[in-house]
């Protein structure tokens, strides 16, 4: 009778009429629940392994870049499906959460335990998926050639400087004049159009195997300008919505603290790379090459977010300066299998925490953030594109890559979003358009780019071929 009555159950219901977990007898605190994150730590990555390398797997057999299939599979297992990885700051609680309900049960947990492991489990996976794109960027910062990266410094600010200024002006104009949006968050939601999310783009790059082309140098180099010009943009508005006027001071702070972090990084490659090969080559143990390296990424980073700049601006720079070294293939290999671990986390949680149910028409109160949305979206992706005819004097080179390259706002794009709803400047309708805009241009980009891509054909030297070279 049990049995035949559970057909009918919800997952809810299921959970409460299942037996009592057989190896716990008695309710568990919160004080004594710290057994249990670890559990929800370890399924959720569990979770995490498995979307990715389906996702990645069927995205490859269906000839699209691989991490396009991590980013479906995240929104697959998060809050938009199967709720398996969920966050509490997307306003879950644990009956959202499929593991979060496992564990309970497992554990026997009162509801103030099991929130607390939610809330532990899921900062965790936050953390992991922050040194996911840290370890993402001081790749991409090895696999970039500063030299190349020197010889498109012009082309590629201009192009960041456009792709800011386009859709930021397109967007808050816009929104103003056609949809009558009150003007702080008109430039709130103009600001959010600026963002460009390095991460998703260098992925993506490096999988195609441009990353090293004119293209990609350029797209790279942009995307890293443009990150800097989007925290600029967005201290500028957060100090908007809280106050409502410009601190001029953080600004002017922000950009110089910017430049001369940027600066700084790279002329300190030509003094840093000597001593740094000499050390590795004295130490006897293992990881000789490897910790000295990645400990310097992780103090770059922490110099970046001290100086109130993007962590992953800090990774990117320090490989850009171990790039120099003798030993950048060796330090390359090294990387991967950490990027191999760390990475997918980080691509899984973005789509775990974007929710497509602001995409839906039934519900009434969306219906205006939709018309919005295709407003943003159009201007997402016009005002990142002609960026590509920004480049100068570079002949034949594919314009269109390049301005398709610049389109995903990936994590930044939510950042903005997440602090617009913080602080209450942003209503409903402009918040769900915000978010739309963010879940489609990320989504869209990349194959986009793979299909722009195919227009450029790139020989890049193989591994023994460089190593020869050197």
């Amino acid at each position: 009778m049990f049995l035949n009555n559970l057909s009918n159950l919800s997952l809810n219901q299921l959970i409460d009429a299942w037996p009592a977990s057989p190896w716990v007898f008695a309710e568990v605190s919160s004080a004594e629940s710290g057994p249990f994150v670890l559990i929800g730590v370890l399924l959720s990555l569990i979770t995490v392994y498995l979307t990715s390398k389906l996702g990645g797997e069927l995205s490859k057999r269906l000839d699209l870049p691989p991490v396009l299939g991590e980013l479906v599979g995240g929104v697959v297992v998060g809050v938009s499906a199967l709720h398996l990885i969920m966050f509490p700051e997307n306003s879950a609680a644990v009956t959202d959460s499929v593991i979060a309900q496992v564990i309970q049960w497992m554990g026997n947990l009162d509801a103030e335990a099991a929130m607390h492991v939610f809330e532990s489990q899921s900062e965790v996976i936050s953390v992991l998926a922050e040194l996911g794109v840290i370890v993402l960027l001081f790749e991409i910062g090895l696999e970039s050639d500063l030299r190349e990266l020197s010889k498109v410094g012009a082309q590629a600010a201009v192009v960041a400087v456009v792709g800011v200024v386009a859709p930021f002006t397109l967007g808050t104009v816009g929104l103003i004049s056609i949809f009558h949006v009150p003007v702080i968050p008109a430039i709130f939601a103009g600001a959010a159009l600026t963002a460009t999310s390095i991460g998703i783009t260098s992925k993506v790059l490096a999988e195609l195997g441009h990353l090293k082309s004119k293209e990609g140098q350029i797209i790279v180099g942009a995307a890293v300008i443009d990150d800097v010009l989007g925290i600029i943009v967005l201290a500028v508005v957060a100090s908007l919505a809280k106050t409502g006027e410009v601190d001029l001071l953080n600004v002017v702070y922000l950009i110089i603290s910017a430049s001369a972090f940027l600066l700084g990084a790279i002329l300190l490659g030509k003094f840093f790379n000597t001593g740094f090969v000499a050390i590795a080559d004295k130490l006897q143990t293992r990881g000789a090459l490897l910790i000295p390296a990645f400990t310097f990424a992780l103090v770059m980073s922490c110099l970046a977010s001290a100086i109130h700049l993007e962590a992953i601006l800090g990774a990117f720079a320090a490989g850009l300066v171990l790039d120099e070294t003798d030993k950048r293939n060796e330090l390359d290999q090294q990387v991967m299998p950490i990027a191999d671990i760390l990475v997918p986390i980080f691509f899984v949680t973005v789509g775990a925490k974007a929710d497509l149910g602001v995409l839906n028409p039934m519900v009434a109160e969306n219906r205006a953030g939709l018309i919005i949305a295709a407003f943003l979206m159009a201007v997402a992706v016009i005002g990142k594109v002609i960026t590509g005819w920004a480049v100068f004097g570079q002949p034949g080179i594919n314009r269109m890559a390049i301005g398709v390259g610049m389109i995903p706002r990936g994590e930044v794009g939510l950042v903005f979003a997440g602090i617009g709803s913080a602080s209450g400047v942003l209503d409903r309708p402009l918040e769900a358009a915000i978010i739309m805009m963010v879940i489609l241009t990320t989504f869209l980009a990349p194959p986009l780019l793979q299909m722009t891509l195919k227009e450029t054909d790139v020989e890049l030297p193989t591994e023994a071929a460089l190593s020869a070279t050197e």
